[in-house]
C-alpha cells in the first residue's frame, strides 16, 4: 500500500511513496507523533535524480526489515532539499559542521523538537568501505535514546547553540577595496590546473560563478590570468565527457580531474549558469565555439526541459534502464546508461562514417572508460572531444570538411538510437529560482550572441508562465514550485532574486517595461520579507515557520549562488537605472560580507563579481528606435560584438517611450536623432554626446 508521501507532489517524495517505511512529510502531524511517542525523528533528505540516494532507496528503504526498524523506535520523515531548501540548510549545516563534509542523501537524526544530535549522509544497510552499517546505526541511535535521552537532549540543545552562533555573517564593515579582488585572483591561480582546466583535482566540478567573476575581473583590470583561467576551464569542459556531446547540455560534474568520466545528472540550474558564462566568454574572444556550446545548450532546455506552458523542468537523473535489460519486470537502473555506447553500437548506426565518429569520440573496442574499477562502463564508451579536426582528418584520409559532414550526419541517427532506449526520470517540477536563473540565459544569449534573436521567445514565454503560476498577484507574493497544475511552497530569498535576475536581464533584451515594472515590485517584496535592515544582506526564509529551527544568511556561492550575492548584483543594476532607495542595501551587504570575502574569497566568488562590478562601474547605454528597423539592429549589433559585463542596456522602442519614461525619468529627453536609431552611453546619468553612427558607438564604447 502506498505511503502517506503518495498525497504530495514533488517527484522525490512520490518516488518513495511505495516503500514499506512509514515515511511522513515534513509537517505537523510527524511532529506530534513524535512527540506523543517520545520518539526521535529520522530525517532523510534528497531529490529525485540523486544517484546515491536511489541506492540508499533501493537497499535500505526498500527493505520491509529496515523499515521495521525505523517504525519501532523512529519517526520517519522525508524532504525534498529542492523544495525544501530551508530544512535542508539547517541540517545541512549540522551535518558540515560535526563530519566535516556534507552531501545527498542526507540522514539525520532529531530529538521530537527537532534539533538535530547525530547525522551523516549515505550509509549502507551492512558495514562496507568504512562505513558503519545502517541497521547499525539504528539499533545504536535507538539504544542511547532509550537509555541516555536526558544526555542526548543536552548535547542536541548545545549543538543548536553552537548552530546559532555561528549564523553571524560578520559584523558589518566598508565596502571591501578592490585588493580583495585581485588577491581572490592569486587564489584561484595557485589552485589552477593549467593542463586540464579547473580548479584542484578530481572530482571537478562546474562553478560558473567563480568564472564570471574572472571574467569580470578582467573586463575591469585587464589581468590575462583571470581571462585565461576562465576560458581553458570552460574549452576543457565543452570538449570533456561532462557534456553530451549529443543531446547538448552539461552533466552535474566529472569524477575525474580530466572532465572525462561524468556524473550523469543534468540540473537546470547548471545549464543556464554555463549558459551565461560560455555567452561572456564567446563576447570576449569572438570565438564561435563558445557561442556554439552555449545555444547547443539552450536547444536541449528547449527540447528536454521545456513544459508546454514554457516553464522549464528541474532536471533529469544519471540513472536509467540499460536498454539490453528493459525488457524485464523490473530492470535495475544503472548510472549513465542512457548515454554510454559500445563500439558495434557506432559502427551499426553510422556505418561509413563510424571511423570519423570513433576516431574523433574516442571510442574504443572494449571501452574508453579510465579508472573504472568497479567495471560499470566495461565495453562502453562516454563520447569526450579526442582528437581535433584535422588529426581524425589525418588518420582517417578525409578531408576536414568530409570529416565534418560525416559528424553532422552522425549527429541525428545517434539522436534516434539513443532516443529508443529507456529515457532517465524527468524531474518535471517547475522551480521559480531556476527558472529565473534561465530566462536570464535564454535572454543574454539572444542578445549577445549573433543568430540566436529566436531564444527570446523561450524567455518571455517563462517569465509569463511563471507570472500565472508562481505569483499571488494581489500580494506580488511568489511560490517556489509548480507541478502537474498545483502550485504551492512559500518562495524563499533566491526565488526572488533569481527571478529578478531573470527579469532584469529580459528586459535588457527586449525594452519591455513590464519586466522592469515587475522586478522593481519583487525587489521591494524580497525586501519586505528577508532583509536584514540591521547588518546587511537576505535571510533565506522569513523566520515564520517555526519548524525551521535556524534563520540563515547563505554567504557561499557554490552550485547555486547565494540570494544575497544575486541580489547585490539586480541592486547595482536598478540603481544605475534610477530605481531610487538601493545604494545603502549595497553598501552594508559588501559592508557585512567584507570579512569573509577577506578571509576566504573563494567560498563567495558571485558576491565577489558584484564587488567588481561595484569598483568598475556601471554605465547606461540607451538605444533609441524600432527594434525591428535595420539601424537599430546596427547599433545593437556593435554592442553585441563588445564585453561590456558592468553596462546597462536600455532599448528604448517607439512604441513603449511613455512607460519607460515613468519607470526612468532620465530617458525621457533620448529620442531619435533626424529619425534614426540614437546611442546614448552615460555614466551615472551624465551623457555622452548621442551618436547615429556605428563606428562612432564603437570607439565610445572601446573608450570606456
Amino acid at each position: 500500500m502506498p505511503n502517506r508521501l503518495a498525497a504530495e507532489q514533488s517527484p522525490y517524495l512520490l518516488q518513495h511513496k511505495d516503500n514499506p517505511v512509514d515515511w511522513y512529510p515534513w509537517g505537523q502531524d510527524a511532529f506530534d507523533l513524535a512527540r506523543r511517542e517520545n520518539k526521535p525523528i529520522f530525517l532523510s533528505v534528497g531529490y529525485s535524480t540523486c544517484h546515491w540516494c536511489h541506492v540508499m532507496e533501493h537497499e535500505s528503504f526498500e527493505n520491509p526489515v529496515i523499515a521495521e526498524v525505523l517504525s519501532r523506535y523512529f519517526v520517519s520523515i522525508k524532504v525534498d532539499r529542492e523544495e525544501r531548501p530551508d530544512v535542508d540548510r539547517v541540517y545541512m549545516t549540522f551535518v558540515q559542521s560535526s563530519t566535516g563534509s556534507g552531501g545527498w542523501p542526507m540522514s539525520v537524526w532529531l530529538t521530537p523538537t527537532l534539533e538535530p544530535f547525530y547525522g551523516g549522509t549515505y550509509f549502507p544497510p551492512e558495514a562496507r568501505w568504512g562505513r558503519p552499517g545502517f541497521v547499525e546505526i539504528l539499533e545504536e541511535i535507538a539504544r542511547v535514546w532509550r537509555e541516555e535521552q536526558p544526555k542526548v537532549e543536552q548535547s542536541a540543545v548545545t549543538i543548536m547553540g553552537r548552530l546559532q552562533s555561528m549564523r553571524s555573517t560578520g559584523e558589518p564593515g566598508a565596502v571591501p577595496d578592490a585588493g580583495v579582488l585581485s588577491r581572490t585572483v592569486g587564489e584561484f591561480a595557485s589552485s589552477f590546473d593549467p593542463r586540464r582546466g579547473g580548479f584542484g583535482g578530481a572530482p571537478k566540478f562546474p562553478r560558473p560563478s567563480e568564472l564570471l567573476f574572472l571574467l569580470r575581473e578582467y573586463a575591469r583590470t585587464g589581468a590575462a590570468n583571470a581571462r585565461d583561467m576562465a576560458l581553458v576551464t570552460l574549452r576543457a569542459m565543452a570538449l570533456g565527457g561532462m557534456r553530451d556531446h549529443l543531446g547538448g547540455g552539461f552533466h552535474r560534474y566529472s569524477v575525474d580531474a580530466d572532465w572525462r568520466v561524468p556524473h550523469f545528472e543534468k540540473m537546470l540550474y547548471d545549464q543556464a549558469q554555463l549558459v551565461l558564462a560560455y555567452a561572456e566568454a564567446a563576447q570576449l574572444t569572438g570565438d564561435r565555439f563558445y557561442a556554439d556550446v552555449a545555444l547547443d545548450t539552450l536547444d536541449y532546455v528547449r527540447r528536454d526541459l521545456t513544459s508546454p506552458g514554457g516553464g522549464f523542468f528541474s532536471a533529469e537523473d544519471a540513472d536509467s534502464v540499460p536498454p539490453e535489460h528493459a525488457h524485464e519486470p523490473r530492470p535495475h537502473k544503472t548510472e549513465g546508461a542512457f548515454y554510454i555506447w559500445r563500439d558495434d553500437e557506432i559502427q551499426d548506426v553510422l556505418g561509413d562514417d563510424a571511423a570519423v565518429f570513433r576516431a574523433r569520440f574516442g571510442i574504443l573496442p572494449d571501452g574508453n572508460a579510465p579508472n573504472d574499477p568497479q567495471g560499470e562502463f566495461t565495453e562502453k564508451n562516454l563520447l569526450y572531444t579526442a582528437r581535433s579536426l584535422d588529426d581524425v582528418a589525418s588518420m582517417t584520409g578525409r578531408p576536414v570538411e568530409g570529416v565534418m559532414d560525416g559528424l553532422r550526419r552522425a549527429r541525428p541517427l545517434l539522436m534516434a538510437r539513443r532516443g529508443s532506449r529507456p529515457r532517465p526520470h524527468l524531474d518535471d517540477k517547475v522551480l521559480t529560482a531556476w527558472n529565473g536563473l534561465m530566462i536570464a540565459a535564454f535572454a543574454r544569449a539572444a542578445r549577445t550572441i549573433g543568430g540566436a534573436e529566436s531564444y527570446l521567445e523561450d524567455a518571455q514565454k517563462a517569465a509569463r508562465f511563471v507570472r500565472e503560476h508562481l505569483c499571488q498577484s494581489s500580494s506580488q507574493t511568489l511560490l517556489r514550485r509548480y507541478r502537474e497544475g498545483s502550485s504551492g511552497v512559500d518562495a524563499y530569498a533566491e526565488d526572488y532574486a533569481y527571478l529578478i535576475f531573470g527579469l532584469l536581464e529580459l528586459f535588457q533584451a527586449d525594452g519591455d517595461p513590464d519586466w522592469l515594472e515587475w522586478a522593481t515590485t519583487l525587489q521591494r517584496r524580497q525586501d519586505e520579507l528577508f532583509c536584514d535592515a540591521i547588518d546587511g544582506g537576505w535571510f533565506s526564509t522569513t523566520g515564520k515557520d517555526e519548524s525551521v529551527l535556524l534563520r540563515l544568511k547563505e554567504d557561499y556561492d557554490g552550485a547555486e549562488p547565494a540570494a544575497s550575492s544575486v541580489s547585490v548584483m539586480n541592486l547595482l543594476v536598478l540603481s544605475h537605472l534610477g530605481v531610487g532607495g538601493f545604494s545603502e542595501q549595497i553598501t552594508r551587504t559588501l559592508g557585512v560580507f567584507a570579512s569573509r570575502l577577506a578571509q576566504s574569497g573563494r567560498v563567495a566568488p558571485m558576491m565577489l563579481a558584484a564587488l567588481s562590478i561595484y569598483h568598475a562601474g556601471t554605465p547606461q547605454l540607451v538605444i533609441t528606435g524600432d527594434p525591428s528597423a535595420d539601424d537599430t539592429k546596427a547599433l545593437r549589433e556593435v554592442v553585441m560584438h563588445r564585453y561590456l559585463p558592468t553596462t546597462i542596456v536600455v532599448p528604448l522602442a517607439p512604441a513603449a517611450r511613455a512607460r519607460i519614461s515613468e519607470l526612468l525619468p532620465w530617458t525621457a529627453s533620448m529620442k531619435e536623432i533626424d529619425g534614426r536609431a540614437t546611442a546614448y552611453l552615460c555614466r551615472d546619468f551624465a551623457c555622452e554626446a548621442p551618436t547615429t553612427d556605428g563606428a562612432e558607438l564603437g570607439r565610445l564604447l572601446d573608450r570606456r
